[in-house]
């Protein structure tokens, strides 16, 4: 007969598998790295290298291009600009963040912003020329030449749609992955799989465009244009998804959840713009798919488009190394315990 302690360590073996202990203490670390990167990136917002223009007359632009030099922890990039019909289109144009025109007849000053592009940074560049203007003795008025939408208020319609196709991508491939096998059998049922992702893509796409547009008027733009950027990051997100399971069976969902949620959302530039977050998040934002599909969304809405090239490379460039490292997984065979559910046909009696 078995003493009591060592029945009590026998059905805790058998209630919690080592494997399952793993799992959990995988769960544990994915929860613990989902509060470091959300509270660092977003907790101290603070400028870095803001790109602020300086539209002056000859003599006074070397000062004041020196005075933005000199704010405290290279919070400003400083460039000059001839006029300010200049200013505004590079505004547009997504090259600059601000511009200070200076009234050479006056004391009061204007200050161009895009408050599209992010509002934290329209007003980290507003305090900072308020400040170098209140030491000359001058004021400075904002206009911004890039407002918001009516119904995109705080500017984060498009950050959210593309939270929301990147959770539909990551599910609808972890869906078929447990449904069906992690790895497909072979190649035919990889593009059979591939096919049924990129159909939902294209649904997906249209319906959060028409979410987002039509019916709650939270986000302007050509619906054509957002339906196939949306398209584009759910099934880049469910691709790379579907790969991580071929290489690692469940724990692959984990790993496309660490990537696409604990490092690409806070990362995303949705919240702050690139230049208000830390350098680790400033860093992968751009490069992650959510970043990418961010700034492709926020480019359609409110800039013409401008600056479309690079998000669309990187969202192609994640979803064809996703199909071709599930390709290759493939063609190495089912692996043990990830092998995808294949009728049987039926024996003879």
């Amino acid at each position: 007969m078995a003493a009591p302690g060592q029945g009590f360590v026998a059905e805790l073996k058998g209630a919690v598998t080592p494997r399952a202990a793993l799992l959990v203490l995988g769960v544990l670390l994915l929860q613990l790295g989902f509060i470091t990167s959300y509270v660092g990136a977003l907790h101290h917002p603070a400028p870095h290298k803001l790109s602020i223009a300086v539209v002056a007359p000859p003599q006074l632009t070397p000062k004041l291009v020196g005075a933005l030099e000199q704010v405290p922890d290279e919070a400003v990039k400083p460039v000059t600009a001839p006029d300010a019909e200049t200013a505004t289109q590079q505004i547009k144009d997504q090259k600059i963040y601000a511009a200070l025109v200076v009234n050479p007849t006056g004391t009061e000053d204007t200050l161009l912003v895009g408050g599209a592009r992010g509002s934290s940074a329209a007003k980290a560049a507003e305090s900072i020329t308020t400040a170098l203007e209140k030491s000359q003795g001058r004021t400075v008025t904002v206009q911004d030449v890039v407002p918001l939408a009516k119904g995109d208020t705080n500017g984060l319609s498009a950050f959210y749609l593309v939270i929301g196709w990147c959770v539909g991508g990551y599910l609808v491939a972890s869906i078929l992955g447990i449904s069906a096998g992690s790895k497909p059998a072979n190649a035919h049922r990889l593009l059979i799989r591939l096919g049924a992702l990129a159909l939902y893509s294209v649904v997906a796409g249209l319906g959060g465009t028409i979410i987002a547009g039509p019916v709650l008027d939270a986000l302007p733009g050509s619906v054509l244009a957002l339906t196939g950027i949306g398209a584009l990051v759910v099934f880049t997100v469910g691709a790379f998804t579907m790969a991580l399971q071929c290489l690692f069976d469940i724990i692959g969902i984990g790993v496309a959840v660490l990537i696409f949620v604990v490092l690409g959302n806070p990362s995303a530039g949705g919240v702050y713009p690139a230049p208000m977050m830390p350098p680790f998040w400033r860093a992968i934002g751009s490069l992650i798919p959510n970043g990418a599909g961010t700034s492709a969304t926020k480019s359609i809405a409110y800039f013409d488009s401008t600056n479309l090239g690079m998000p669309i490379l990187v969202l192609v460039v994640w979803a064809l190394i996703g199909i071709g490292i599930a390709y290759l997984a493939v063609l190495r065979g089912p692996r043990s315990g990830g092998r995808e559910i294949v009728a049987e046909a039926p024996t003879e009696a």
